[in-house]
């Protein structure tokens, strides 16, 4: 499958931003420094730039200065920026950390786009700092040009934070090679809960170093040290780069506020102060939304993370949020279950707009697996799946009545991915292998870490009839990047056949898994 020559990235640009940030970033104390402490010069864009939730037709950009500004933002066709057009972006200060997003619209579809943001002194215009550049393409309007993006989650994770020694987040410039369209992150995009410490002693006695920060050293409670969590990622020059190249749909999970937590919850864990979850979670959330550049309908007065990006002709992804909606984590044998994982509201909201899509594809984006039995705790489960193989039951009552749904009024194209376990495989669900049949076959695909520790497989549940075609996962705990087992997914369509094909791979550039799957048919 050709990719269109004409979409090919001007690096120049990319390398010429990203040498900026890397300057400004060479050590870690200079970039957590204060804002106040360096008001003497010109604001600075230290943290790179990122695009997210493109379309045909818009997108948002997102910077971070070092003290109050106004961004300006800067597009162009080529990365000369002859006959740019200006977009003046918004005054970013201490109520949202210093970052700041401008939404571009009536871009031309399926396009390079090249932008550069300035950062202006408010009080005096003319004093503005050295510009970071970035790039994307458009959605194409055409059905007749490929999409290909790639998936995974779960950064910096159980310890295993930025290490010097191995040219840190490495992967990301893997990715990074590959040009994708888009990278959707499904969950666990930081590590709330999870400090890093300075050295970590592997099982073969080598040393394992971590690049530490003040706020990555305990676990997140205020809103400062939440926003510390994402400053800390962007201290990774290949996760800075790959944010210049590529950009983003993005989800969250659990991690970006505490492990396995649901509404109403309140702690019994010492190392927290603040044991309500609801709390910490509206901290989570404003630093979340304050650090990636995602469009959040705001239906409700406080804006929401579920959502459908819309990728041209070819591909709509349906982006959820298992997570503040959800009941409490519980057995999960209760036969009626109203609230289930995503609440009413939002499984109405995706079935109306399942049954409204025209996209050949329509791309489930789940932070959560569905027939993988994830536990919390020794009775109560996390996920969907409870391990209870007849009918269904809890949480899985929910997602029997989408799946019925999509059956009945006829939805095709619709495929899952997921992250959450720490390994990679992939799930085809049948109903003649299941306890629950009103429902059309179709498959689930999972990848992760991306930097993280891996874990084993846990058990599927046969209530929807899953059937693992392929996983690959370690069989001890915690096993370390510097050990491999981390894993990110790519799909392709292709502009001519319509044809979607899923590929799995590691670190390192091996492909583990490869199917492709016709289009035109009922849940997938």
């Amino acid at each position: 499958m050709s990719r269109d020559p004409g979409n090919t990235i001007g690096r120049r640009t990319v390398l010429r931003g990203s040498a900026v940030a890397s300057a400004a970033l060479a050590l870690p104390a200079a970039a957590t420094a204060a804002p106040a402490l360096a008001l003497g010069g010109r604001p600075q864009a230290r943290w790179g730039t990122q695009a997210g939730d493109i379309t045909s037709t818009s997108g948002l950009v997102w910077v971070r200065s070092d003290r109050r500004a106004r961004m300006l933002v800067e597009t162009s066709a080529t990365d000369s920026f002859r006959r740019a057009r200006r977009w003046y972006g918004p005054l970013v200060g201490p109520g949202t950390d210093y970052t700041g997003r401008t939404a571009l619209h009536g871009l031309p579809p399926g396009e390079q786009i090249h932008y550069r943001i300035t950062l202006a002194d408010p009080d005096d215009p003319r004093r503005t700092g050295k510009p970071v550049y970035g790039t994307f393409r458009t959605a194409p309007a055409s059905r007749r040009r490929d999409v290909r993006f790639l998936w995974s989650g779960d950064l910096a994770g159980q310890g295993w934070g930025i290490n010097p020694d191995r040219g840190g987040f490495r992967i990301f410039s893997e990715m990074r090679d590959l040009d994708p369209d888009f990278f959707l992150c499904s969950g666990d995009s930081i590590y709330a809960d999870g400090p890093i410490e300075p050295t970590v002693t592997l099982p073969d006695g080598r040393i394992w170093r971590n690049i530490t920060t003040e706020e990555k050293s305990k676990v997140a409670e205020t809103l400062a040290e939440y926003r510390g969590n994402f400053r800390y990622n962007l201290l990774d020059h290949n996760l800075r780069d790959f944010n210049a190249q590529v950009p983003s749909i993005i989800q969250w999970d659990d991690h970006e506020v505490r492990n396995n937590w649901y509404p109403g919850q309140i702690l019994d864990d010492s190392r927290y102060t603040e044991k309500n979850v609801d709390v910490l979670a509206a901290r989570a959330r404003r630093a979340w939304s304050e650090y990636y550049p995602m469009s959040t309908p705001r239906t409700d007065g406080s804006g929401r993370a579920y959502r459908v990006v819309r990728h041209g002709p070819l591909l709509d992804v349906f982006v959820l949020d298992m997570r503040t909606y959800r009941n409490a984590n519980s057995p999960g044998r209760q036969t009626k279950d109203p609230v289930g994982i995503m609440g009413r509201e939002q499984l109405a909201w995706l079935k109306r707009e399942l049954a409204r899509s025209r996209a050949t594809w329509k791309v489930i984006a789940a932070d959560m697996p569905l027939g993988l039995v994830v536990t919390d705790g020794a009775t109560n489960f996390e996920a969907v799946a409870q391990g209870d193989p007849g009918a269904p039951l809890g949480r899985e009552l929910q997602i029997a009545e989408l799946l019925r749904y999509v059956k009945h009024r006829r939805i095709t194209g619709t495929v899952w991915l997921t992250t959450d376990v720490h390994y990679t495989s992939a799930q085809r669900y049948s109903p003649a292998k299941a306890a629950f049949k009103d429902f059309e076959p179709f498959w689930e695909f999972v990848s992760g870490p991306l930097h993280a520790g891996g874990f084993p497989a846990v058990k599927l549940d046969g209530t929807f009839g899953p059937e693992q075609m392929f996983i690959k996962a370690p069989d001890r705990a915690n096993v370390s990047p510097a050990e491999g087992g981390q894993y990110y997914g790519e799909v392709e369509i292709d502009g001519g056949s319509a044809e979607l094909t899923v590929r799995l791979r590691e670190e390192g550039g091996a492909t583990l898994f490869t199917k492709t799957l016709q289009p035109g048919r009922v849940g997938q």
